[in-house]
């Protein structure tokens, strides 16, 4: 199945996110599924009812926007859930003085793992301050950045 630039899509149902305070974090195609899903976050988070009511929103204006070419396909609103990789700008600069969880594609002085605070983001790299050390690390030596899910 043919579908429209992801970053079309996104552009598209950015005019609908914004007024309701929704970032719409990622935009997917399963075209195995034939599924576009959209991941949303907001300010409070992300529940049940923040999903259905942004789905309405968008259902009937996405259908005429036509993201697969008059191809069916479902719908889907999640939230990108709480280990959900940086992507964008916004989700670095949120999570500056936040504990963090890094995972590099190589060692980098023998661990491909790395807890802490993150202290800085650039654009190209990051700062993370460990019990050790703060280190900056380029972007591209990172296979996965995330914020540190801690159970008490």
């Amino acid at each position: 199945m043919q579908i429209k630039p992801i970053e079309e899509i996104r552009a598209f149902l950015e005019d609908f996110a914004l007024p309701m305070g929704i970032e719409i974090v990622d935009v997917e195609f399963d075209k195995k599924n034939n599924a576009l899903t959209v991941f949303i976050e907001t300010e409070q988070g992300v529940d049940l009812d923040t999903c259905e009511k942004f789905h309405n929103a968008i259902n009937e204006p996405i259908d005429v926007f036509d993201p697969s070419y008059g191809e069916p396909y479902t719908l889907n609103v999640s939230s990108p859930g709480l280990d959900r990789p940086f992507k964008t700008k916004r989700d670095f600069e949120r999570n500056i003085g936040k504990e963090i969880e890094l995972k590099l594609y190589a060692p980098l002085k023998g661990v491909k793992f790395i807890e802490g605070e993150l202290t800085g983001y650039d654009g190209n790299a990051v700062t993370v301050k460990t019990p050790k050390e703060e280190i900056k690390i380029s972007l591209n030596k990172i296979a996965k950045i995330n914020k540190a899910i801690k159970f008490d």
